[in-house]
């Protein structure tokens, strides 16, 4: 199948998959043409990568499980160790981004919001106080 029949059974935009194929994680084959051809395979890979990728894991994370995934003797705490990982970043970036809520809502808190100047957020972007 060519690539727009592969985006369209995977929900994966061509564009995405023609990146996918230069970072070398799918490697369709060629007609003699040198159109792609997509199998059905391809587009398991292709759903695979498009779950791991809403999951946020990086391009070499998705690497790595779709290594694991292909291999059939792998041990799932080699699976259980790269999601381990990711998890550990997105609880840092939790972390992150409940300290940046914190701050931005008591800059909120704090400015007036009226037709006078001064204002905690516009004090806080310059670097001037707080």
């Amino acid at each position: 199948m060519n690539i727009g029949s592969a985006s369209k059974q995977s929900s994966i935009p061509s564009k995405t998959i023609r990146y996918y194929e230069d970072v070398g994680l799918i490697k369709p084959l060629r007609d003699t043409n040198g159109y792609r051809d997509f199998n059905e395979q391809d587009v398991h890979k292709l759903n695979f990568l498009g779950r791991a990728r809403a999951l946020g894991f990086t391009i070499e994370d998705c690497r790595g499980l779709l290594g694991l995934w292909e291999d059939h003797s792998r041990a799932s705490a080699d699976v259980k160790e790269i999601a381990r990982g990711h998890l550990s970043l997105i609880d840092a970036k939790i972390k992150d981004l409940s300290g940046m809520r914190d701050t931005l809502s008591h800059l909120v808190d704090t400015c007036n919001g009226d037709e006078r100047p001064g204002c905690p957020i516009i004090e806080k972007l310059a670097g001037n106080g707080l």
